[in-house]
């Protein structure tokens, strides 16, 4: 349950709340104590001028100490604030009804006005202003009149501040807290919908699909790149099945044929010597078919493991493209397909001969696959501006949109016939050699697969 991320988004977005709330709170109570000291310090010192004032002007009227007393109580009483003095006796007597502070407490003989801190033996910790205390306007001061205030009083005026501050902490608390929880369930329901459909995966199940999530946010993104995941594992599967089948299938064709004439030749019953060679070479013929699926697979692997050598040497692209032409002239023939070919360009290339041979012929046989019999095969090459361009079209049914990157997927077949590495083999051998292999199709028309090599002449 703590571990979860239902339960630590919600917590730590709290904790960040609560945290930066504790902060702001503690910058305006600072604030406050900053505010409140200042204004307490003006206020003493008005109170301090009018007081002292008025207390000089009572001490001459009164031209005694027997009223002075009196007088001092009815100022506190009217300021709420506690009157010091310090100093010699302003009137004879001494009793002016002041409680006095100690002379080394300030330097009252400067004749300034002093904002100070003290503490009487009281114990109670004042804030103060000393005025200069003068019987004339410009006699001397006899000493200062002390205007305090119990820093207690200013710690009372925080009080109110910190009340609202807690029940707006709380209010904001339990907002974040609503949010953060609203906020981390719209969050965690796709995650946990992803962790669920990974569980599926990996017991196998591909055809799992999490729910879309609205907006353009990363959890979306996360969830259609995992949909895509899914149903490309999915397509791999059907496609590995298919392949396996069709391998099976391919395998078990030549092999049953020449395991039955193997059998005819070990019994004896192909006695002529004529069938005995129409056998033989029929077991040469599946034994090259066989070959060459080993040989794709192989080539396929070797491709995929980048662990594919190739060779370079000069290459004739007129010579080879003819080896290609010629190799399946037969089969037009024979099917009554228009075969032409158009060479504008004989270029001379360094690149590996064998595997270029491999790659037209495998585009030359895709044709010929998809091409109904009285169709249309052409092989062109040409060379302009530093490429060298072999085209193969063919008037077969074309190849949707949506299938035009499948094809050149390794075990992809859109009959679910064949192995389906021709097209992707021939892709790869394109990209190994520097070059690529361009598709041009029209549904219902027919396409044409370019393959698309750097003029590299020696």
């Amino acid at each position: 349950m703590l571990s979860s991320l239902r339960f630590r988004l919600p917590a730590i977005f709290l904790f960040g709340i609560v945290v930066s709330g504790v902060i702001a709170a503690l910058i305006a109570l600072r604030l406050f104590q900053g505010y409140v000291l200042t204004r307490s310090k003006a206020q003493l010192r008005r109170e301090a001028i009018g007081l002292t004032e008025v207390f000089a002007r009572q001490a001459i009227a009164a031209n005694n100490t027997g009223k002075l007393p009196r007088i001092a109580n009815q100022l506190e009483k009217a300021t709420g604030d506690r009157l010091f003095y310090i100093g010699v006796d302003p009137v004879p007597g001494g009793n002016i009804g002041i409680d006095r502070i100690p002379s080394k407490t300030i330097n009252w003989q400067s004749g300034r006005t002093i904002t100070f801190e003290f503490t009487p033996p009281n114990g109670r910790r004042y804030l103060a202003v000393a005025r200069p205390l003068k019987l004339s306007r410009k006699g001397p001061a006899f000493g200062d009149l002390i205007v305090a205030t119990p820093k207690t009083e200013l710690t009372r005026r925080w009080i109110p501040l910190l009340k609202r501050l807690a029940v707006a902490s709380l209010g904001g608390i339990l907002v974040a807290w609503l949010l953060a929880w609203y906020l981390s369930r719209r969050i965690t329901r796709p995650v946990l919908a992803l962790s669920k459909a990974t569980d599926e995966i990996s017991r196998g199940h591909y055809d799992v699909e999490v729910p879309s999530v609205p907006g353009r946010g990363e959890i979306g993104h996360l969830a259609q790149r995992f949909n895509e995941m899914a149903a490309r594992l999915s397509e791999a599967e059907r496609q590995e099945r298919n392949f396996l089948m069709s391998v099976s299938h391919e395998l078990r064709t030549p092999l049953t044929a020449i395991r039955g004439h193997v059998d005819a030749l070990r019994e004896g019953v192909a006695s002529d010597p004529a069938v005995r060679a129409e056998s033989l070479d029929m077991i040469a013929s599946e034994t090259a078919r066989l070959e060459r699926l080993v040989g794709d697979v192989l080539d396929l692997a070797k491709l995929e493991a980048h662990r594919f050598t190739l060779l370079q040497e000069e290459v004739d692209m007129g010579r080879l493209c003819e080896r290609a032409y010629a190799a399946y002239g037969e089969e037009a023939r024979r099917r009554g397909i228009a075969y032409v070919k158009h060479f504008t360009a004989s270029p001379t290339i360094l690149s590996d001969g064998d595997r270029l041979l491999q790659i037209i012929s495998n585009l030359l046989s895709n044709a010929f696959r998809w091409t109904p019999d009285g169709g249309q095969v052409g092989l062109e090459l040409s060379a302009s501006n530093g490429r060298i361009a072999v085209a193969v079209d063919d008037n077969g049914p074309g190849v949707p949109v949506e299938e035009r990157e499948r094809i050149f997927r390794p075990f992809w077949s859109r009959d679910d016939s064949g192995t389906g590495l021709g097209l992707a083999i021939a892709h790869e051998l394109a990209v190994a050699l520097g070059g690529s292999i361009e598709l041009d199709s029209q549904t219902g028309k027919g396409s044409r697969f370019q393959l698309v090599l750097p003029a590299e002449r020696h």
